[in-house]
């Protein structure tokens, strides 16, 4: 179960989520990539500043992204104007962004499907999260590195990193801390609700070195990634 003192995600608490629809059945528990956060962060921003109210914000988005089922559950955007959109694609709508679930709407790409290593038109929500879960089983923590400006365009610098202690797809764990950086820019009402998203990194970086470790029979690989607990996320 969620714990009660998250210290990150506030609106994965409360009343407003008693009837919430969570993707796989309980609220999520993010105890174990809170812990990889706290003791790896490069920065422990001032309760109350603004970087610590856009890594709130961010980390509230994509809880909800990765873990509600229905859009009507979401918080932390305004529905009928939310649109997502990665390294300059076409914006998707919510729905479409949800549809694809996962880490899949982070992971698009335009090459041709004998060279997509990871294909996120062919992920499920489900699958998708298995995989990354399998691979960082302490967690794929999150932070904000810099806020260039703030609302009502935030953009700011964030850093995604775990440790590949488990296979991903047919690659065996290398061990290695893997980590990747990108810029993101938030659109906000007055409110602090999300009117649309824009990330802009490489996903070919992430991707290259998860495949860096030999390659495995498909029943090791099988036996390594069914360990780890999908509701331990990133």
């Amino acid at each position: 179960m969620a714990s009660g003192d998250e210290k990150y995600r506030s609106l994965l608490c409360g009343d407003e989520e008693k009837n919430t629809k969570w993707r796989f059945g309980v609220p999520p528990n993010y105890d174990v990539v809170n812990k990889l956060f706290e003791e790896e962060r490069t920065n422990v921003w001032p309760v109350g500043s603004l970087e610590e109210r856009v890594q709130s914000l961010v980390k509230n988005f994509e809880m909800e992204m990765f873990h509600k089922i229905s859009t009507t559950d979401f918080r932390t955007i305004d529905l009928n104007k939310f649109t997502f959109c990665l390294n300059g694609r076409k914006p998707l709508s919510i729905e479409e962004t949800s549809k694809l679930g996962g880490y899949n709407p982070f992971l698009q790409t335009s090459l041709p499907e004998e060279y997509r290593y990871y294909n996120a038109a062919k992920e499920t929500a489900a699958s998708s999260h298995q995989a990354f879960t399998a691979t960082f089983p302490r967690g794929f923590a999150l932070e904000i590195i810099q806020v260039y400006s703030g609302p009502p365009d935030i953009v700011f610098k964030f850093r995604h990193w775990g440790y590949m202690e488990g296979a991903f797809k047919s690659h065996a764990p290398t061990g290695e801390r893997i980590e990747f950086f990108g810029v993101a820019i938030f659109k906000v009402n007055e409110n602090d609700i999300i009117l649309g998203v824009e990330f802009f990194f490489d996903p070919g970086e992430l991707l290259g070195k998860l495949m860096k470790g030999p390659r495995l029979d498909g029943s090791v690989e099988k036996a390594v990634s069914s360990c780890p607990i999908l509701r331990n996320t990133g």
